[in-house]
């Protein structure tokens, strides 16, 4: 079975959680339903989110459900607020942003810019800002320090100097604690922000348990050059197209500093001043298991000057993999190159050892006992035949998660692994082929996926070489920090059922 299913079993009493995770969803939130979510045996029972949740409802709690996605807010019942809760954290629903009440004014929010230098950018950053409103920049040790003063005077804005640079994480915490208002964007110096984007995201601030929320980053302007046009449709600031909760394991595990709006009552001490980069990645999720939720909002679009420029786009990639060794010290078992089941893990193995139908009995053996729980869940009898809706949701999370499983072990070998997984194909000739499949696949299927406008072989020369550099980076990191678990795989013996 797939680490991914999550089996939710009603009636096993209520997680007590610190701080805003006692917050019900305010009555009359509108929801929408995930594209993926899925409502089975005649309404009783829904699935979906990330990881996948199945939830068997109550009576009352099927009505609640199939009125929400038909556009019914939600009423003042706790029960039902708790059950609106209880989906949007799984991520089967989503708020419906035109029509959620209570969110604050634009005037609530003070704008914090860190910058060094780069006057020019700074510039067109706050003439994106519509008015002067409440924009602090924070001249992070500038050698030009009258240029950033000069810009910051040309658009309104209040700076704040900080004597010695002390990195990104040390200036936006430098603009929090100048900030009164309740909500704090943070936005980097080459975001271009357009009219209204910050309009979607405030809506998830009438929701008292949302912490921060962040727009999708997308190019600035179109590039012309393959690494720009590669960067365009595949940029690590990119989070997709779909909105999710974000924390580790969903389909949004973090989401960039980049542009980030976040309520001052949930961002405590602010970012890790000892981390160069990850310190988002930290921030957020220090925020979530502080509580807090934070979500990622495609509806709302941030432009950004992405790196186009090799040498500078690789190194920063490589620093991006240094991140992981801290990340990984910090938040253990956040950071690793793969997660899987053992049940994953055993039918790959056996496979590429030249065993195909091993693997396949493994797979089938885990859908079948994947099956017999969920026939608890779904009420059905057991044994029951194929085609039941305990079988079909086996089939697809255990027997589709294994076929699914090649991606993520194709990208665990190209930006973890490689450096070991070369030499074991030069020795061992069998390996050689199921290496390269794996290693392309991941590539190919984006390509498949975006469908960039670059040709499949620019862009996966363009991917493989952007996790290159990451896997630098990790190695780097690791030999820094003393440790090698970013490097080592998680494997989880059997699903965790979450009884809410």
């Amino acid at each position: 079975m797939p680490e991914e299913t999550r089996v939710i079993r009603p009636g096993r009493g209520v997680l007590a959680w610190p701080g805003p995770d006692d917050e019900l969803v305010p009555a009359g939130f509108r929801l929408r339903p995930d594209p993926g979510a899925r409502v089975l045996a005649g309404g009783m029972v829904v699935t979906g989110g990330s990881p996948a949740r199945v939830l068997r409802l109550s009576p009352a709690g099927a009505r609640q459900v199939h009125g929400w996605w038909s556009g019914t807010p939600v009423p003042a019942s706790p029960k039902a607020r708790a059950l609106a809760r209880r989906l949007l954290d799984a991520g089967i629903v989503h708020p419906a942003l035109a029509e959620v009440p209570g969110a604050p004014d634009p005037d609530e929010v003070t704008v914090v810019i860190p910058v060094r230098d780069r006057a020019a950018e700074l510039a067109r950053c706050l003439a994106g800002l519509a008015g002067p409103g409440r924009v602090i920049v924070v001249d992070d040790g500038s050698r030009d320090p009258a240029a950033v003063r000069r810009a910051a005077a040309g658009a309104g804005a209040r700076v704040v100097a900080r004597a010695v640079n002390g990195g990104p994480a040390a200036a936006r915490n430098t603009g929090l604690a100048a900030a009164r208002t309740p909500l704090v964007a943070f936005l980097d110096s080459d975001c271009v922000p357009a009219p209204g984007w910050l309009d979607a995201l405030l809506t998830h601030f009438a929701d008292p348990a949302v912490g921060a929320a962040a727009p999708r980053i997308v190019p600035h302007e179109a590039g012309r050059s393959w690494l720009a046009r590669y960067e365009g449709a595949s940029s690590t600031l990119d989070m997709g197209q779909r909105p999710s909760i974000v924390r580790p394991g969903s389909r949004v595990p973090y989401v960039p500093g980049a542009a980030l709006v976040v309520r001052r009552d949930a961002a405590g001490v602010g970012f890790a001043e000892d981390m160069q980069v990850g310190e988002d990645v930290d921030f957020v999720w220090r925020l979530g298991g502080a509580g807090w939720r934070v979500r990622y909002e495609p509806a709302a679009v941030m432009g950004h000057q992405h790196r186009v420029r090799l040498r500078p786009w690789f190194a920063r990639r490589k620093d991006y993999g240094t991140s992981a060794a801290m990340l990984e010290l910090r938040h253990p078992g956040m950071v690793r190159p793969l997660y899987a089941s053992a049940w994953t893990a055993a039918a790959w193995l056996a496979a590429a050892f030249g065993y195909p139908a091993a693997g396949a009995a493994v797979t089938g053996t885990g859908t079948a006992l994947l099956a017999r729980r969920l026939a608890r869940v779904t009420g059905e009898p057991w044994p029951r035949p194929a085609g039941s809706a305990a079988w079909r949701l086996a089939a697809r999370q255990a027997g589709g998660g294994t076929l699914a499983a090649a991606r993520p072990l194709g990208s665990a070998l190209s930006r973890a692994w490689w450096p070991a997984a070369l030499p074991a194909a030069v020795a061992v000739r069998r390996l050689r082929f199921p290496l390269a499949a794996l290693v392309l696949a991941p590539p190919l299927l984006d390509w498949l996926d975006r469908r960039p406008p670059l040709d499949p072989a620019r862009y996966v020369a363009a991917r493989l070489l952007d996790d290159a550099a990451y896997c630098l980076g990790v190695w780097q990191g690791c030999a820094e920090r003393g440790t090698v678990r970013p490097l080592l795989p998680l494997i989880r013996g059997r699903d965790q059922a979450s009884r809410p």
